[in-house]
């Protein structure tokens, strides 16, 4: 077993996938040579040679527009967009034409490639590189979108997604590339797309939560704890396609809900997710679904971002009063 950071494991993912698949191709700005602004593809070049991993144009809708004719003739590419605000360049190619392109085809084409985005706050970054925009992308038929939490399942889900058919939007939450290491296997393996995590069983509140914002909350969840309540947590690893099931059935056994996420609140994942709570476990609840989000508005620059992202302590307020309606 390896033990590794969520960037390493990135890393150790896109290299036993080369490895073993000459047909994977990784590359984006700065992805060669430099590895990467946050050196996720650091040391490829060098094993694998510019024909596998380089570095493109300053141009996201050509990074993604060529990874779609790669991908329909045989490759699978991995292309990187630096941080998530700068994708708004590549949305024509994303949902244009990779979305589509099964459906445009009638299945004759399907577009097997991979875009990575370091995504959300909490960095002290400058404007375009703080935000969490998995919605946009959910709301896209067509598209996959997978955000992971923990190093182990960073691997087995970036390898799940270079082996998927269609495009995978994979976002990554960068605050918590080096928070913490895990146990990760040496080998391949896979996590599968669609299928959440029970990350602690409980009985008297189910919170969903993904990316960075599942630390937060686990912080979270031991202060209330120790108050005595039972926390069932759910992390959600794919936000597109949805685990409707382990949500629903979670809900059903603990009649209270609440899910915790970086993304601004109206219109975001949160909203869904209790349309499918109130759909399936509606006569099950005992207090109203909440969401506990970031606020309506453009991501601060450094000096306020932190009342921007939910904390530690507001989290804890929230599950409070959901917990004792």
């Amino acid at each position: 077993m390896l033990v590794l950071n969520l960037i390493e494991a990135l890393t150790n993912a896109l290299d036993v996938s080369m490895a073993a698949d000459s047909s994977i191709i990784v590359y984006g700005e700065d992805v060669g040579f430099e590895g990467g602004v946050f050196r996720a593809t650091k040391g490829l070049q060098a094993k694998y040679g510019v024909d596998r991993c380089f570095d493109s144009i300053l141009a996201e809708s050509s990074i993604v527009g060529s990874g779609i004719g790669m991908a329909i003739n045989g490759l699978k590419p991995v292309v990187e967009i630096q941080f998530s605000g700068f994708v708004f360049p590549a949305i024509n190619q994303i949902v244009t034409h990779a979305a589509r392109m099964r459906n445009r085809s009638r299945g004759l084409y399907t577009v097997p490639m991979v875009i990575r985005m370091p995504y959300g706050g909490g960095v002290r970054a400058l404007e375009h590189h703080s935000e969490s925009l998995e919605a946009i992308f959910a709301h896209t038929a067509g598209l996959k979108v997978v955000i992971p939490s923990t190093p182990y399942d960073a691997k087995g889900l970036m390898m799940a997604a270079i082996n998927d058919p269609d495009p995978v939007i994979f976002m990554e939450p960068k605050r918590i590339y080096r928070a913490f290491k895990q146990e990760v296997p040496e080998g391949i393996y896979e996590i599968p797309i669609g299928k959440a995590k029970i990350v602690k069983p409980g009985d008297d509140l189910t919170v969903v939560a993904w990316g960075s914002m599942l630390r937060d909350v686990q912080k979270a969840v031991e202060i209330l704890e120790k108050e005595g309540h039972s926390i069932e947590l759910i992390d959600l690893r794919t936000i597109s396609p949805i685990d409707r099931e382990t949500i629903i059935t979670s809900v059903q056994k603990t009649g209270r809900f609440a899910v915790v996420h970086e993304a601004a609140r109206s219109f975001g994942p949160g909203a869904e997710l209790i349309s499918i709570v109130n759909e399936g476990a509606f006569l099950h609840l005992e207090a109203p679904p909440t969401r506990i989000t970031s606020v309506d508005t453009i991501v601060p620059l450094p000096k306020g971002e932190h009342h921007y992202v939910p904390s530690v302590e507001g989290i804890v307020a929230e599950l409070r009063a959901v917990l004792t309606f």
